[in-house]
Order: structure tokens, then C-alpha cells, then sequence
């Protein structure tokens, strides 16, 4: 099954039968001190930092995918309202977090 996964808080076309609930996921991403001296050199230099990059698209999607699960678990077809946060932790860490409402559709 598929769940549609939507910052809009409808999704055109289709109803919402039932509210299941809040659903959220969440990634704790380490900083690597070889990355961090990369992405210093490239600062300097004007250039972006695809590693960072690659880290964060992979810690979004492993967030988003741990919401999915759970709204599949709470039998959901959709979530809607979807917001991802990104938080430093301890200063050596970074936590993303990707929060919804899992949605039946008529």
C-alpha cells in the first residue's frame, strides 16, 4: 500500500474519512570531523558542501519513511499537515524530524 505524504493539510480530489492520529519520525544524524573539515574548505571557497547535503536528504527520508511505517501500522492511507525539524543536539549531533497526521480516505 501506498501512503501519500503532503505538507498541504487536504489532498486535492480526495476525503478524509478519519483522523488516525499524530505520527513522527525521527534521525540522529553524528557530525564527522573529516566532513566538518570539508565543508569548512568549501565555505571558504564559496562552494556547497554535498556531503552535508547527502547526509541530510538521507536522515529527511529515513525520518519521513519511520512516519510512513507508523501510519501504515494505524492502517492510515495518508499523512497530511507534514513538517520536518531540523535540531542541533549536544552540539555534535542533528536531529531530523518529520511530524504529520495519519489520514483514512474515503
Amino acid at each position: 500500500m501506498t501512503v501519500t505524504v503532503t505538507t498541504t493539510p487536504t489532498i486535492e480530489g480526495r476525503t478524509i474519512s478519519e483522523y488516525k492520529g499524530l505520527v513522527a519520525g525521527e534521525v540522529i544524524l553524528g557530525v564527522n570531523v573529516f566532513k566538518d573539515i570539508a565543508a569548512g574548505f568549501r565555505n571558504i571557497v564559496g562552494g556547497r558542501s554535498g556531503k552535508y547535503e547527502e547526509e541530510l536528504r538521507k536522515g529527511r527520508d529515513g525520518a519521513v519513511a519511520e512516519m510512513v511505517e507508523l501510519a501504515t501500522g494505524m492502517g492510515a492511507d495518508a499523512v497530511v499537515g507534514v513538517k520536518i525539524d531540523y535540531e542541533t543536539v549536544g552540539g555534535q549531533m542533528l536531529m531530523i524530524t518529520a511530524s504529520g497526521t495519519a489520514v483514512k480516505l474515503a
